[in-house]
């Protein structure tokens, strides 16, 4: 039969997530078709058909899909379901939510944030906080799967796949839509970033944040993360925590400045390609996965960083 890959999406492009979660659905071995739910989504679609691999385009357009309330999408996928073997989808915040709502609906078991597929019913997922590595074979005759993107490479273009508009399912009518408040930056989004550049608690404060990681992210064009203990004592928002309970990100350069590199921390960002760690402490954790170690006082360090940017023109 065939794999069902569920997209994320903004309606008008599609997030790199869907591209590596993509690369996933391949090596299950059977075809993949792609569905975009949304509204106003025609030009995720288009670009959905593009990418290389692809069979068709599932497009469901309307107000039901607008704002992400995952009963609604949870209850379309398993309204397609009979027609595929497997659902996949990136182990993004919005399928961490819709994902075991369709493995319930279904009756079967969730494999969650794989970062490999052995067979089409084995596949290799991060357990203790990315410290131990558990081999899960699922018997479910539907296997309904979320990717660890960090770990796939992203597919290409190529593709000149059908797009087939698909009929809203019934609304569950279990929540609704009251309002929402978006979070608007110029810098890049953190999953998809090439540069991330993060504070911990050693901050202090939420204006350290702005004074001395914003600017030195500004300078490498990168994203800005925080540790969870930053972000809990308020010196950075949610969406900027990096680690088991916040993104798992895995870009070309990480840089970790006042972390001191918690186990948790470490379960989200040591896939980086580069990871290059500024810490007074040593003996920092941190320093065991780092590339590069600076033993320094970072409120010294990281200015003469960013002017030193400054003067090879960044």
């Amino acid at each position: 039969m065939t794999t069902l890959l569920i997209a994320e999406h903004d309606n008008a492009s599609l997030k790199d997530a869907t591209n590596k979660a993509l690369t996933a659905a391949a090596a299950l071995g059977a075809e993949v078709e792609v569905l975009v739910a949304g509204l106003n989504a025609k030009a995720a679609a288009d670009a959905a058909a593009k990418l290389a691999g692809v069979k068709k385009v599932l497009l469901a357009d309307g107000e039901l899909y607008a704002h992400d309330l995952a009963e609604p999408l949870a209850a379309l996928v398993v309204s397609l379901a009979s027609s595929y073997d497997a659902i996949v989808a990136p182990a993004t915040s919005r399928f961490k939510n819709v994902m075991p709502r369709v493995a319930a609906l279904l009756d079967v078991m969730q494999v969650s944030e794989i970062i490999k597929v052995v067979a089409p019913d084995t596949f290799e997922r991060p357990i203790y906080a990315g410290n131990a590595i558990q081999t899960v074979k699922s018997k479910d005759a539907k296997k309904v799967i979320t990717v660890r993107t960090s770990t796939f490479a992203a597919a290409g273009e190529g593709g000149s796949a059908p797009v087939e508009n698909v009929a809203a399912a019934a609304d569950p009518g279990l929540s609704t839509f009251v309002g929402e408040e978006v979070a608007k930056s110029d810098r890049p989004e953190l999953t998809s970033a090439k540069i991330i550049v993060s504070g911990g608690r050693a901050m202090q404060s939420r204006e350290n944040f702005a004074k001395y990681i914003e600017p030195l992210a500004d300078k490498l064009g990168a994203g800005v993360g925080a540790s969870r203990a930053a972000v809990d004592a308020g010196y950075a928002p949610n969406d900027w925590q990096v680690g088991q309970t916040g993104k798992v990100v895995a870009p070309e350069l990480y840089v970790a400045v006042g972390i001191s590199g918690a186990i948790q921390h470490l379960a989200g960002m040591k896939d980086s390609k580069v990871i290059v760690a500024i810490n007074k402490d040593e003996d920092a954790p941190i320093f065991q996965v780092a590339d590069y170690g600076l033993v320094a006082d970072l409120y010294q360090a990281v200015p003469e960083l960013t002017a030193e940017l400054g003067k090879l023109g960044k």
